[in-house]
C-alpha cells in the first residue's frame, strides 16, 4: 500500500468499465481420414495438422484412402481453417475403424480421433468446431464423432455409409440422440481425377466445407440445407423430393431427422435437423450451434473477470458487457435477442462471500423457415366495382 502522506498529486489508474466480447472462430474444420501414401512430413499419422490452404495440400494428400478426396470436396465449397489427423489404414475394417476412434498411444498422446482434442494446445494452437471422418463412417465412427463433437462443444456431420434404403436410414437414425449430429443419406457423385472416372464420395466431405463458408459469409445462425453444393455432379440414390409433396422420399427423410440431398437448380443439402429428435429444444442445427458459440463467447470473454475484486461494479460491467454482446448479436440478426441479469436468490451472501456469482442469461434463437405455409383463397370481392373498373378504363 503507498504511503498515506505526499505533498503533491498522485493519479490511481481503474481498468473498469464494460469490455468488448469477442465472438468465437466457428468455422474451423477438423477432419479424421485416411491416405498412406500421403507426405507423412506434412501429415504424420496420429497427429492433428493444420492447414491454412486446403486446396494446395492435396497435392501431398497421396491418391488412396479418404484423404484427397475429402480435402478436394471441401476445397470445391472455400479454404476453411481445417486440422486433419491422418490414421493408418489397418488390414480389416475393424482396424481402420479402431484406428480412426483411437486412444492413447504408449507415450500418452493422443491418437486418431482423440487427438483433434490436442488441437488446441498443441500444434495447430486452434480448435476444431466442424467435426467429420468423411467416408469413414460406420455406426461406431459415428458415435464417436458426436462424442467428440460434445467435447470440442462443436457439431458432427456424417454420412450414413451403412444404409442401403431411406428406410434402413431411419432405423440407423435411431440409434442416436445427440443434438451434436447431423445424418446424411445418400452420398454425392463427383469426377475423381485420380481414377478418372465420376464416383461416389460421402456427403459430409462437401458438408464440412460448406459449413466453414457459411460460417464466414453468412454465420452460424444459417443451417446447412437450401445452399447449391459446389462440385458435385449427381446423387448416388434416387431420391423424390417435391417441393409442395410431402409424401416424398425427402420428405420422409426430413421427419426421421436425417438430412437428404436434392437436386433444384443444383445440388443442395435438404433438412436442418439434428439427431436430438423433434422433442429436444435443440432440433435444429443452427439452434445446437448457437447455444455452443454463445456458451464459449461468454466463457472465454471473460476471462479478465476471474480473480478480480468482486464488487458491485465488476458484476455490473460483466452484465453490460453481456447485454452489449446481445445487442450486436441482434441487430446482425443472429439471435432473435438476449438478455443477462443478476438474480439474488442464487447470489446469498454466503455463496458471495465464498467468491462465487451466479449471473443469468437467455437467448432465443434464429428458426429456419422449414414449414412455409400459403393459404390461398377464391374470392370474388374483386368483382364488386367491376362497372366501375370499366368506366374508368374507357
Amino acid at each position: 500500500m503507498a504511503a498515506d502522506y505526499h505533498h503533491g498529486v498522485r493519479v490511481t489508474e481503474i481498468e473498469g468499465g464494460t469490455r468488448p466480447i469477442r465472438t468465437i472462430s466457428t468455422g474451423i474444420v477438423g477432419m479424421v481420414a485416411t491416405a498412406d501414401d500421403a507426405d507423412a512430413e506434412l501429415f504424420p499419422l496420429n497427429r492433428p495438422v493444420l492447414l491454412t490452404n486446403v486446396l494446395s495440400a492435396v497435392g501431398k494428400a497421396g491418391e488412396k484412402g479418404t484423404l484427397a478426396r475429402s480435402l478436394d470436396a471441401m476445397a470445391a465449397q472455400a479454404s476453411p481453417t481445417t486440422v486433419v489427423v491422418r490414421v493408418a489404414e489397418g488390414v480389416t475394417p475393424e482396424e481402420t475403424t479402431a484406428n480412426v476412434i483411437g486412444g492413447s498411444d504408449a507415450s500418452g498422446r493422443y491418437t486418431g480421433m482423440q487427438a483433434l482434442l490436442a488441437a488446441q494446445s498443441s500444434g495447430p494452437r486452434v480448435k476444431p468446431r466442424i467435426i467429420g471422418a468423411p467416408g469413414l463412417e460406420n455406426a461406431a465412427v459415428t458415435a464417436e464423432l458426436a462424442t467428440t463433437a460434445q467435447k470440442l462443444r462443436g457439431f458432427a456431420y456424417a454420412s450414413d455409409l451403412v444404409s442401403q434404403t431411406k428406410e434402413e436410414a431411419a432405423a440407423f437414425r435411431e440409434t442416436f440422440g445427440q443434438r451434436e449430429l447431423m445424418l446424411i443419406w445418400p452420398e454425392l457423385m463427383r469426377f475423381d481425377t485420380a481414377s478418372k472416372k465420376e464416383s461416389a464420395i460421402a456427403a459430409s466431405a462437401f458438408a464440412l466445407g460448406l459449413r466453414a463458408k457459411l460460417d464466414e459469409q453468412v454465420g452460424w445462425h444459417k443451417t446447412l440445407s437450401n445452399i447449391v453444393i459446389n462440385g458435385a455432379t449427381g446423387i448416388s440414390r434416387d431420391v423424390f423430393w417435391d417441393l409442395q409433396d410431402p409424401a416424398t422420399d425427402a420428405g420422409y427423410l426430413n421427419e426421421k431427422d436425417i438430412t437428404t440431398l436434392i437436386n433444384r437448380q443444383g445440388f443442395r443439402f435438404w433438412g436442418s435437423r439434428t439427431c436430438a429428435g423433434p422433442q429436444s429444444l435443440y432440433p435444429f442445427e443452427n439452434y445446437t450451434r448457437t447455444a455452443q458459440v454463445l456458451a464459449d463467447t461468454m466463457a472465454e470473454g471473460h476471462m479478465w473477470a476471474v480473480d478480480g475484486p468482486m464488487n458491485p461494479s465488476l458484476i455490473k460491467d460483466i452484465i453490460d458487457g453481456i447485454n452489449a454482446k446481445f445487442r450486436e448479436l441482434k441487430s446482425l440478426g443472429y439471435i432473435i435477442d438476449g438478455q443477462a441479469w443478476f438474480d439474488e436468490e442464487p447470489n446469498t451472501a454466503e455463496v458471495l462471500q465464498s467468491g462465487k456469482a451466479y449471473i443469468d442469461y437467455d437467448y432465443t434463437p434464429v428458426p429456419p423457415l422449414e414449414n412455409l405455409n400459403f393459404r390461398q383463397r377464391i374470392t370474388n370481392r374483386y368483382l364488386v366495382d367491376f362497372a366501375q373498373r370499366v368506366s374508368q378504363a374507357a
